[in-house]
């Protein structure tokens, strides 16, 4: 085992909680939070607490590893040539936050040469921590979890499902067809990264989005594969700087259903 990993992978289970503990504080008191639209776009909006969390985020990563590089939603990417590279959604879900609904979490990753090696996804509300390091497996606090092993049919389970106004809405709508004609129903919470440890968690069947950013994706992409999952290359194409589609699914024959799907 890497040492250099591990000593990472350890510290981030402390930090992703510290920083839950300051999101959850800002969830709790949403009515005093200043609040902007990215772009002008009223569906894509940021708060004050997404940009607090995600500086604390990267002041305790750099006081411990400055080496490191850092690729944060709200400010960007500094060295990710760098050996080590963070990925950080400081709030998935921040319609669902803003909004008083269940459905945010933190998410961070950690980059190795290139490849996802560490990923954390943290609901606060719930004490949920799903977390996992490569080829070590995956984990819901301290219980080990694995995705549907044996699903077998898209009857089987509920495939979550994302979009956002970056796609063409009809993106989607042939892929949703498709799905209900094969007997699957589909659920969306609006948290990309949630969803994806819903699946690795055995919860969700499998989850699909057309588009994420990495920082949404990286977490919960690890997560679904060291749960026993299947998941397309995110990182493929420059993903890393320009997001990818996101497929992941409990075994490979539902991941095959669903990719037939979405072609």
């Amino acid at each position: 085992m890497d040492k250099n990993i591990q000593n990472r992978y350890l510290f981030s289970l402390e930090l992703i909680k510290k920083a839950g503990e300051s999101a959850l504080s800002f969830y709790l008191n949403r009515e005093k939070l200043a609040i902007e639209c990215k772009q002008g776009n009223k569906q894509d909006q940021v708060s004050n607490a997404d940009k607090f969390v995600e500086q604390l985020i990267y002041q305790e990563i750099m006081k411990t590893f400055p080496e490191d590089g850092f690729f944060g939603e709200e400010s960007g990417y500094s060295s990710l040539d760098c050996d080590f590279c963070w990925i950080v959604d400081p709030i998935d879900g921040t319609s669902p936050f803003l909004n008083g609904l269940h459905a945010w979490c933190i998410s961070i990753a950690l980059l190795h040469q290139g490849e996802i090696v560490v990923g954390l996804v943290f609901d606060p509300l719930h004490n949920e921590l799903f977390h996992t390091q490569k080829h070590q497996g995956a984990y819901l606090n301290s219980s080990p979890i694995k995705t549907r092993q044996n699903a077998k049919t898209l009857e089987d389970g509920l495939v979550g499902m994302g979009m956002s106004h970056r796609i063409p809405a009809g993106t989607i709508l042939p892929f949703v067809h498709q799905l209900l004609l094969n007997g699957g129903m589909y659920v969306r919470n609006g948290s990309g990264a949630l969803s994806l440890a819903q699946v690795a968690a055995g919860r969700l069947l499998a989850f699909y989005e057309p588009h994420m950013n990495c920082w949404d994706s990286a977490a919960g992409i690890l997560l679904v594969s060291e749960a026993g999952g299947s998941v397309n290359n995110i990182l493929a194409n420059d993903g890393l700087l320009k997001g990818n589609l996101v497929l992941a699914a409990a075994n490979q024959t539902i991941y095959n259903q669903l990719d037939q799907m979405r072609l």
